[in-house]
């Protein structure tokens, strides 16, 4: 029988709080007795926040002891995806997609900009005052609406151009939450000139609809206390 053995995990002291606790053990009641290491991405985001926003090795060990882990198995995880923070992040995270469409919509010029007004040297640094970090990632999954980038757990600012962005980034340093979506005023992902199919739009009709059938209801119900 092949037996994997590895250092005992150096946790340095962090622990959940009795709050992150409750919340650890209902992710792993997600899944299966003995499975318990699928909810490895959930635990490390959960102590991500707890520790101010990113993950230090004994973190990371923690983690990796709470769920029975190989400390390696959880030290490839957070290398792996992107909103895993192995360095101080600032209060504002800002995460600009540079994938294909937003790329090909401007998404350098995007990136220069949140470089510019928040006063961050490099992307995957810092502001001074410690209240930006600016990062590029991969999709985010608002193509129609390219370029963009993701403030957060997931304020999406779509449709951006580089003074749009900084009004954002303006907002966000007044102590604001400016209004996430269309930074045009764009109805989701609508045509940018307006629909060009099914021009009666569908609230419309849905109005209409229940208008008429409520109309045939009332008549109905007129109908019947007349007949009483």
């Amino acid at each position: 029988m092949k037996v994997t053995s590895y250092l005992k995990p150096q946790t340095g002291g962090f622990a959940f709080t009795p709050e992150n606790e409750e919340k650890a053990k209902g992710y792993i009641a997600r899944y299966p007795e003995g499975r318990q290491a699928s909810a490895v991405i959930w635990l490390l985001y959960l102590a991500q926040k707890q520790n101010g926003g990113h993950l230090t090795d004994e973190v990371v060990e923690y983690v990796a002891w709470y769920l029975e882990m190989a400390p390696i198995r959880v030290h490839e995880v957070v290398s792996f995806y992107t909103m895993l923070y192995t360095e101080p992040v600032g209060e504002h995270v800002i995460q600009v997609c540079r994938t294909t469409s937003c790329w090909l919509r401007g998404s350098d010029e995007i990136t220069r900009a949140c470089l510019e007004a928040t006063g961050v040297e490099r992307l995957g640094g810092s502001s001074a005052d410690g209240r930006f970090t600016v990062v590029e990632v991969e999709c985010l999954g608002a193509c129609c609406n390219a370029p963009m980038f993701q403030v957060g757990d997931g304020d999406y600012y779509e449709d951006l151009t580089p003074d749009s962005a900084r009004r954002v980034i303006e907002a966000l340093k007044r102590g604001e939450r400016p209004a996430p979506g269309s930074q045009t005023g764009r109805l989701s992902s609508l045509n940018e000139d307006g629909p060009t199919t099914l021009k009666d739009t569908f609230p419309q009709k849905a109005k209409g609809t229940a208008g008429g059938a409520a109309g045939k209801a009332d008549k109905s119900e007129g109908a019947g206390d007349a007949a009483g």
